[in-house]
């Protein structure tokens, strides 16, 4: 009997993405089901009644939803190219950066695209102490678990979108004067053909940008 493997996403989220690249890095075929959150299905409502949101994976018509849960189910249902490290502290750091990542760097550097003037600034100030941490985490390696991209790289994964981002706001966030670990990482990840092929096209990421940067604010401005 065939494996069932369907992975319930968005075209732009970068969550789902962290899913997708893992099952590519492991070899495993799966059916990507699109969803609307504007209009979500009963599918989705019924695999993800807590949260309601993507991703799901449906493995053999068992759904498991939250990303990062989602790639530690994918480590250790597929053995083949291990994504978190095989030693107990190696793996609880690399755990305690991608909760650090979700938590901390996405929330400030978020913060910093949508707000003007002094709430920019701070905000700024915040995500710039958040990727130093990130920055000193690199030292002496190329990826984040040393020479193959693995869980922390794709839990990290989304900062690949900030050159869309800093392009629609004429912000910067990650320079590669102050960091320049991280920018280097950042081109080794994005240039990988398994990371690549899984994007979806940037010119649509523009658009989008554009127009959610655009409504964000036209509404600061009647308000």
């Amino acid at each position: 009997m065939a494996e069932e493997v369907k992975l319930f996403k968005t075209w732009s989220s970068p969550f789902p993405l962290r899913v997708a690249w893992a099952l590519q890095l492991k070899g495993i075929q799966y059916e990507s089901v699109l969803e609307d959150l504007s209009n979500k299905s009963n599918l989705l409502l019924q695999y993800n009644p807590v949260y309601k949101k993507v991703p799901v994976l449906l493995h053999n018509g068992r759904p498991i939803s939250e990303s990062l849960i989602i790639l530690e189910y994918v480590d250790e249902t597929w053995k083949q190219y291990s994504l978190l490290p095989r030693d107990p502290y190696a793996r609880a750091m690399a755990r305690f950066w991608a909760k650090f990542g979700d938590d901390k760097v996405l929330p400030s550097i978020y913060a910093a695209f949508k707000s003007e003037g002094k709430e920019q600034e701070a905000a700024l100030a915040e995500a710039s102490e958040h990727l130093q941490k990130l920055e000193e985490e690199l030292k002496g390696k190329k990826f984040f678990g040393g020479d193959n991209i693995g869980y922390l790289d794709i839990a990290l994964g989304w900062l690949a979108n900030l050159g869309v981002f800093e392009e629609v706001s004429s912000l910067r966030v990650l320079d590669v004067e102050r960091f320049p670990l991280l920018c280097a990482w950042l081109k080794e990840f994005s240039d990988a053909p398994v990371i690549k092929d899984c994007w979806p096209p940037r010119d649509m990421l523009i658009a989008k940008f554009i127009a959610r940067h655009q409504a964000r604010h036209a509404k600061s401005s009647s308000t």
